[in-house]
C-alpha cells in the first residue's frame, strides 16, 4: 500500500539511522585525526619533546560543547520517537494479548481467540499484553515493536502493517525450558479478508480440539505424535498404564476421563515419573465447555492409536 499514515517502523528506523550516521561520522573523524596524529607527530619527525601549552580555554570549550549538543539531539529525537510509540491512533484495532508457558493467545473484542495475531493492513492495532504465569515479552521485529508481559500487570504496544504477509512473533524474555518455542506469527491481512475471518468462528467453545490444545499452551509440552517433549505425550493417552506420584506415594494407574480432567486442573496430584513438575494449573483459567471440549479430544480414538513400529 502506498501513503499509509505513520508507523512504528518509520520511528525507530529513523532514530537508528540518526544515530548510527552521527556515529559512523565520529568514528571516522576521529580514526582520521589518529592517524594524521601518528604520521605528523611520529618521534622520527620530532626525536626531541616539544614545549606545548598546559592548556586552550577554546579547545576545552568546543569539545565540550559539541558532544553535548550531540547527545541532547540524540535524546531529543529517541524522546520524539518514543511518545510516538506511546501515542496509540484513537482508532486501533484492540487486541489482548497473554503469555503463558510456553505459548501466546490472542483475544478480540467479538470473543474471538487464535493463537496467531491476526491484523488488518493499514490499520493501526493496539495489543494489551498480560502474562499468566512468568515474565514473558513480545517482541515483533518487522514491527520494530517489544514490550514485556508481566502477571498482574497490563502493558501494551501498537503498530500498524503496511503490507500483506506473515511476520514473526517471539518470546524475548527467558521464561523456562521451552522459551525457545515460544514463538507464532502475525498475520496482516487485507482489511476485507480480515473481517471475515474475525466474523468466523466468533464463539471461542466451537473451536476443535488441536485449535485449543495450541490456544492453551499444551502443545509447547505435549506432543501428538509420540516424540519426547517436556510432559507426556498425548499419543495413546485413553487407557494407558502411567507410574505416577500422589501425595509422596508412587502408584500405578490407567488414564481415563477423571484422570485426564483431574491433570488439567490440579497436575501436581498425580505426577507422571520421569516428568518435572512444571504445568501450572488452569484450576478457574479455562472455560468448563473448553475443559470438556478438551477432555473429549484427549480422550477420543483420534489420539488412541499408537503407531507400529518399523
Amino acid at each position: 500500500m502506498t501513503d499509509l499514515p505513520f508507523t512504528t517502523i518509520e520511528a525507530v528506523d529513523s532514530v537508528f539511522l540518526y544515530i548510527f550516521g552521527i556515529s559512523g561520522l565520529l568514528l571516522l573523524g576521529i580514526t582520521a585525526t589518529m592517524v594524521v596524529f601518528v604520521i605528523r607527530y611520529h618521534h622520527r619527525r620530532h626525536p626531541q619533546p616539544q614545549p606545548s601549552p598546559s592548556s586552550k580555554l577554546w579547545l576545552e570549550f568546543v569539545w565540550t560543547l559539541i558532544p553535548t549538543l550531540i547527545v541532547l539531539s540524540m535524546f531529543w529525537y529517541s524522546w520524539e520517537g518514543y511518545l510516538k510509540l506511546r501515542d496509540v491512533p484513537p482508532d486501533a484495532l484492540k487486541v489482548q494479548a497473554e503469555g503463558r508457558k510456553w505459548s501466546w493467545s490472542f483475544n478480540y473484542e467479538n470473543g474471538r481467540s487464535s493463537d496467531r495475531l491476526y491484523v488488518p493492513v493499514g490499520r493501526a492495532v493496539r495489543v494489551a499484553i498480560t502474562s499468566k504465569d512468568v515474565l514473558h515479552s513480545l517482541y515483533i521485529p518487522a514491527f520494530r515493536v517489544k514490550m514485556d508481559a508481566v502477571p498482574g500487570i497490563s502493558t501494551y504496544v501498537w503498530f500498524r502493517a503496511p503490507e500483506a504477509g506473515s511476520f514473526d512473533l517471539f518470546c524475548a524474555e527467558y521464561c523456562g525450558v521451552s522459551h525457545s518455542s515460544m514463538t507464532t506469527t502475525v498475520e496482516a491481512l487485507p482489511q476485507e479478508q480480515f473481517n471475515a475471518w474475525l466474523k468466523h468462528g466468533k464463539k471461542a467453545a466451537t473451536v476443535e480440539g488441536p485449535a485449543l490444545l495450541t490456544r492453551h499452551g499444551c502443545s509447547g509440552c505435549h506432543s501428538l505424535d509420540g516424540s519426547q517433549r517436556i510432559g507426556p505425550t498425548f499419543q495413546g493417552l485413553l487407557g494407558r498404564q502411567v507410574r505416577v506420584v500422589s501425595k509422596g506415594q508412587e502408584q500405578n494407574l490407567i488414564v481415563d476421563r477423571s484422570y485426564v480432567q483431574r491433570s488439567i486442573l490440579q497436575p501436581q496430584a498425580d505426577l507422571v515419573q520421569g516428568y518435572p513438575p512444571v504445568m501450572p494449573s488452569y484450576q478457574g483459567q479455562i472455560p468448563s465447555d473448553e475443559l470438556q471440549l478438551l477432555v473429549d479430544y484427549l480422550c477420543s480414538e483420534a489420539l488412541s492409536i499408537v503407531p507400529a513400529g518399523p
